[in-house]
């Protein structure tokens, strides 16, 4: 009996297939371009050509600050989640969300007097200092 109802869900797989596989696949090989000119295959990012190689090393001073900004943007969605809902929270949930901007700020406040945020090259610092 399941065999049954399983065949408009294999038709549907068979032709996603078809249309994935054949026309679109298919399609962009036909009809894509195929010249080779020297600007064609030369690298180009956002207006700047590139000089030098790929494999150049960044500090992991960047990689902080791209990580940073994705845990206080993702809470900063939590805070507008809760914005949103606020007549329903009442305030037991603005409590709560007071405690959570209160650890977001003593946690912004550690990562910057750790110095993480600072970005400038170690003769700054010492002078600084």
């Amino acid at each position: 009996m399941t065999n049954i109802a399983l065949w408009p869900l294999v038709v549907y797989f068979m032709v996603v297939l078809a249309l994935v596989g054949g026309v679109m696949v298919g399609g962009s090989y036909l009809l894509g371009e195929r010249h080779r000119e020297r600007a064609t295959v030369e690298p180009y990012e956002s207006g700047i050509i590139s000089t030098g190689s790929a494999r150049r090393r960044f500090d992991v001073k960047f990689y902080l600050i791209a990580v940073f900004f994705v845990i206080f943007d993702v809470e900063a969605m939590f805070i507008f989640a809760w914005a949103v809902g606020l007549r329903e929270a009442g305030w037991t949930g603005f409590i709560v969300a007071s405690i959570f901007i209160g650890v977001l700020l003593v946690a912004l406040a550690y990562v910057w007097r750790l110095g993480a945020l600072d970005l400038r090259p170690e003769q700054h610092k010492r002078r600084r200092a």
